[in-house]
């Protein structure tokens, strides 16, 4: 950690061909995850987003074990996973619950899995907590033509699903096909959860989907500001943890989490100075009201 600070040969490592194939994949999915994020945040979907990712490291395992890209295996793990979760958790009462019979069923057999594939530890160990320095020219292109199909998709059904997931029963009431937009969006949402996959990895893709969408919205109410923000708030985690990570050889997950973390703690602090700040003002005007209604004598 010592080397942390070493900015000379952060430049060097900067130019090396895959390292910027790994800060185009992180860009492309800070994009994704920014522009999701705040409809999974309004969707109360954070849980499903990490039984996502546990299936598509199912699909990465299975897919190490047979000898293909883990990419592939996480992109159809996940899918499978969203389609799963599209189709049987449609009613919010059970959705924790099927979420819960599907992540663990999913990653039982993604343990084993991996038990049996007779390969390098490393290589285990790069599904749970991502291999961004293995992203080729060839990967990343395959993560942005996946995230040009999320983006694309996105953009024609936004305008419906935002309207469904800020009030369902209304929309339900208009005639919004609420349930199949459901089913998109899991399937949306699992594509970018398996670019994340190989990016920080099954067990931290959560930072990047959820934490800097939580972050926005804890100060801002407007679902154009808080996109705008929680892309923002991805790529400075995703970029920033990378190029952090350089110089010291450290993974590149941990400074990711890190700095959505702290991002999202600054967001807390703010929401909080906030609040304090307009119930003291509502205080005051509360005291001065009666004071100015008060007869004359």
């Amino acid at each position: 950690m010592d080397k942390l600070f070493d900015f000379t040969l952060t430049e060097r490592l900067l130019g090396l061909p895959f390292v910027q194939s790994g800060l185009l994949a992180a860009a492309v999915l800070g994009v994704v995850a920014g522009l999701l994020g705040p409809l999974i945040v309004m969707r109360r979907m954070s849980f499903a987003v990490h039984g996502t990712a546990e299936l598509a490291f199912t699909g990465a395992a299975g897919a190490l074990l047979l000898g293909i890209g883990v990419e592939y295996g996480a992109l159809a793990g996940a899918v499978v996973a969203a389609l799963l979760l599209g189709l049987l958790g449609g009613r919010e009462s059970e959705r924790d619950s099927v979420i819960g019979a599907i992540l663990s069923f999913g990653l039982g057999l993604g343990v084993l899995f991996l038990w049996i594939y007779p390969g390098r530890a490393a290589n285990k160990m790069g599904i749970l907590t991502g291999q961004i320095m293995s992203v080729d020219s060839v990967d990343a292109t395959v993560l942005v033509l996946a995230a040009a199909v999320v983006l694309a998709v996105l953009a024609v059904i936004y305008r419906p699903l935002l309207f469904a997931s800020v009030d369902r029963s209304v929309a339900l009431a208009r005639g919004v096909p609420v349930h199949a937009l459901s089913v998109v969006f899991a399937v949306l949402v699992g594509i970018a959860t398996a670019i994340g996959v190989q990016i920080v990895g099954a067990l931290l893709v959560v930072a990047l989907m959820v934490t800097p969408a939580a972050a926005a919205a804890r100060v801002t109410a407007s679902p154009l500001r808080a996109t705008v923000l929680a892309i923002v708030f991805a790529e400075v985690a995703a970029l920033g943890g990378i190029v952090l990570s350089l110089a010291p050889g450290a993974p590149a997950s941990a400074f990711v989490t890190a700095i959505s973390f702290l991002i999202y703690l600054v967001c807390r602090i703010i929401s909080s100075v906030r609040g304090r700040a307009r119930r003291a003002e509502t205080v005051t005007e509360s005291a001065e009201r009666p004071a100015a209604s008060a007869p004359s004598r």
